[in-house]
């Protein structure tokens, strides 16, 4: 059976008793040259896991900087299948477990079981599309396990507490629990709310989950280390996107720009010590 980085780097941190750092990138902003050299800083620099965002022409839950990013790397050109290949290329200089994130059309197009042939011989360790309903994501889900993909899903501060524990059931490698109602980009509130909403979602995801307990993953909204930090506290990793993607656009055409991005990887992954 093919060994997945995802659980294997989770199953890890959970017995040393670590928070993991997660971040998010768009493949293909500002290019896909860049966006190869950032995924090999951020690995170097601390970061435990990428989600790397596939563009669409339709938004999703990103807000305007994602978007932003998003047409940028459609204009350059970026496809899934360079995505695939991308990442192919970044596996021989890094380990780091790869999600790709995306809508589920390009996957749905590109082929799913090609797809995941494709994804196994390349690297890529799982998918995460936030726009497919559980109800109807059984064939997505039986291609993903029969090649040892994960595939992770999302719960939001609507979920109910029932849907929440068939989520944990379906869901492989980690879960997603987005921190607020709307889109990425807004800053975080910690209120007793969100973590009452969290600390169900990770009973729902520990004893009461057959498979064993399944790391919670809290994004949006995450932007300082002391965001970070307040999440760890509650989470079992911090999703970090927006704000990464913004360090980029800031710097891109600047000499630095891969110090100013381990820079702030190292100052996130710090707060989670």
């Amino acid at each position: 059976m093919r060994k997945n980085r995802i659980e294997q780097h989770f199953a890890r941190a959970t017995r040393e008793g670590r928070k993991s750092l997660v971040l998010f990138l768009t493949a293909g902003f500002p290019d896909l040259q860049t966006t190869e050299r950032i995924v090999e800083t951020i690995a170097a620099a601390g970061a435990d896991v990428l989600e790397l965002g596939v563009p669409f022409s339709d938004p999703i839950a990103d807000g305007p900087t994602i978007q932003a990013a998003s047409q940028v790397a459609l204009k350059g050109g970026t496809t899934l299948e360079k995505i695939l290949d991308l990442v192919e290329r970044i596996r021989e200089r890094t380990q780091i477990p790869i999600v790709l994130f995306g809508a589920y059309n390009p996957f749905l197009h590109y082929g799913l079981e090609k797809l995941a042939r494709r994804a196994v011989e390349v690297g890529v360790d799982g998918f995460l599309a936030p726009d497919l309903p559980m109800e109807e994501s059984a064939e997505f889900d039986a291609v993903c396990r029969d090649a040892g993909l994960c595939l992770v899903y999302l719960a939001a501060p609507t979920t109910p507490p029932e849907r929440m524990r068939e989520i944990a059931r379906r869901s492989t490698g980690f879960l997603y629990f987005i921190s607020l109602k709307g889109v990425t980009g807004t800053s975080i509130v910690m209120t007793e709310a969100l973590r009452e909403k969290v600390r169900q979602l990770r009973e729902a995801a520990g004893p009461l989950r057959e498979a064993g307990p399944l790391p919670v993953a809290v994004g949006f909204g995450i932007q300082t280390p002391q965001h970070a930090a307040a999440v760890a506290a509650i989470g079992d990793a911090v999703v970090v996107g927006s704000e990464l993607i913004r360090v980029v656009e800031r710097y891109k055409d600047a000499p630095d720009l891969l110090e100013r991005v381990a820079d702030y990887t190292r100052s996130l992954k710090e707060a989670l010590r």
